[in-house]
C-alpha cells in the first residue's frame, strides 16, 4: 500500500522508516509504501532535525545539500543576507540549505579583546549588543584601560568596545576639568593663642593621569591632607591681628608653598585663598567691643576736629569786628533779626536810635 505526498518547490522531505533516513524527496509528487514517515522542511530555513545531524549527514544526498557551521568555544559567526546582519551563531553546530539564499557567514574570535574592523555602525545592532562591553569617555575626561587588573593605556573622548569574554576589563574615568576643593572648618591656633577656625578652598587641574590615578591612591584625599598640613604650618606662624591683616596674602602664600609637593600627584594647582576666618563667640564680643571702641575714637576726634575750626573761626570774626565798628554793628543786626523772628510785637518810639532801642529791649 503506498500513500503520496506533494513536495512544494523550496520544501524537502526526507523519508523515515523506523527512526532511520530512507530517502531524500526533492519538489514534486512522490508515492512512498506503508510505514514510511516523510518529514518536510523549508529550504529557506536552517535545518534543525529533531535527530543528530551527524547521523543523517551520512546519507550522501542530504550531506550534498547541507551547508555545515561549526562555532567552536570563544567564537560566533555573524550572519549577513544582502550584506545585513540578520543573525548571531554561539557556540554550537548548524545547518543550512545550500544554493537556495544567498548569506554570508563571518567566525569571529570573541576570545581576544578589540572587536576586528567591524563598521562602526554595525557595533550598535542590537544582535550584538549581548556580546559588546561598551565604554564612553567624555570630552571632558580621559579614560583609564585596565585588562585583567593591569593598566594598559590612557584613552581620549570617545566610545570603546571590547568583546564580553572572560578577560576582566575595567576603566576609571577622570575630570580634566578645572575642579575646586573646600578644606572647611580647621581649627587652629594662632601665634598668640587665638583659637580660630579657617575654610581655606583650592582650585586644581589634572595633568598627568598616570601619576594622578595609577601612582598615586585617592590623588584627592592626598592634594586635602597636603592642603591641611600646609595651612596648619603657615597660621600658626601669625598673631590674629596679622591673619586679618593680609589674608589674602596668606592664601596665596599657602598655595604656592604646595605647588611642587601636589606635583608628585599629577596636580597642578591654579590658585587658592582663605574664604573665612571664623571666631569664637566670646572672641567676635571682643573683636565687636574693639571696634566699637576703635570707631568711638574716630568719632570724637573728628567732633574735636570741627569745634576746633569753629572756635578758630569764631575768633577770626571777633578780631575783624573789634577792628571795625560797621561789622560790630551788621553783627548786632545779625542777632537782632534771629531773636526779632520768635516775637509777634514789638512797640518802640521815633527818636530815630531804632537799633539802640531794640538792643536795650532784648538785653532786659
Amino acid at each position: 500500500m503506498y500513500n503520496l505526498i506533494k513536495i512544494k518547490a523550496y520544501e524537502v522531505g526526507l523519508a523515515f522508516k523506523n527512526g532511520k533516513l530512507i530517502e531524500v524527496l526533492s519538489e514534486g509528487t512522490h508515492w512512498y509504501k506503508w510505514g514510511y514517515k516523510v518529514d518536510l522542511y523549508d529550504l529557506t530555513k536552517p535545518f534543525n532535525p529533531p535527530t543528530n545531524l551527524d547521523i543523517l549527514l551520512k546519507n550522501n544526498t542530504l550531506n550534498n545539500m547541507i551547508d555545515l557551521v561549526e562555532v567552536g568555544d570563544n567564537e560566533i559567526v555573524l550572519k549577513y543576507v544582502k550584506n545585513v546582519l540578520t543573525g548571531i551563531l554561539p557556540t554550537g553546530q548548524y545547518a543550512y540549505w545550500k544554493n537556495v539564499l544567498d548569506y554570508t557567514l563571518v567566525k569571529v574570535d570573541i576570545s581576544s579583546v578589540n572587536p576586528p574592523d567591524i563598521n562602526p555602525t554595525m557595533l550598535e545592532n542590537k544582535l550584538l549588543i549581548n556580546y559588546l562591553r561598551k565604554f564612553n569617555v567624555d570630552n571632558n575626561q580621559k579614560g583609564v584601560l585596565y585588562i585583567d587588573n593591569k593598566f594598559v593605556k590612557i584613552l581620549d573622548a570617545g566610545t570603546y568596545y571590547f568583546w564580553r569574554n572572560a578577560t576582566v576589563i575595567s576603566m576609571s574615568l577622570v575630570d580634566i576639568r578645572l575642579q575646586q576643593t573646600e578644606i572647611s572648618g580647621q581649627e587652629l591656633l594662632t601665634k598668640d593663642k587665638a583659637n580660630i577656625r579657617i575654610n581655606f578652598y583650592i582650585r586644581y587641574i589634572v595633568v598627568d593621569i598616570v601619576k594622578a590615578i595609577i601612582n598615586t591612591k585617592e590623588a584627592e584625599k592626598q592634594l586635602y591632607m597636603l592642603i591641611q598640613l600646609a595651612i596648619r604650618e603657615h597660621i600658626c606662624l601669625f598673631t590674629l591681628d596679622e591673619l586679618l591683616a593680609k589674608k589674602e596674602v596668606l592664601g596665596k602664600e599657602i598655595t604656592d608653598f604646595a605647588k611642587e609637593k601636589v606635583s608628585q600627584f599629577g596636580i597642578e594647582l591654579v590658585d587658592g585663598g582663605i574664604r573665612d576666618i571664623i571666631l569664637p563667640g566670646d572672641m567676635r564680643e571682643i573683636m565687636n567691643q574693639v571696634l566699637i571702641a576703635e570707631k568711638k575714637a574716630q568719632a570724637n576726634i573728628i567732633m574735636r576736629r570741627e569745634e576746633t575750626a569753629s572756635t578758630r573761626s569764631l575768633l577770626n570774626t571777633a578780631n575783624l569786628m573789634k577792628d571795625n565798628e560797621m561789622l560790630w554793628k551788621l553783627k548786632e543786626m545779625e542777632y537782632v533779626e534771629k531773636i526779632a523772628e520768635r516775637i509777634g510785637e514789638i512797640s518802640i518810639s521815633g527818636s530815630g536810635n531804632i537799633v539802640g532801642q531794640l538792643k536795650e529791649i532784648f538785653t532786659k
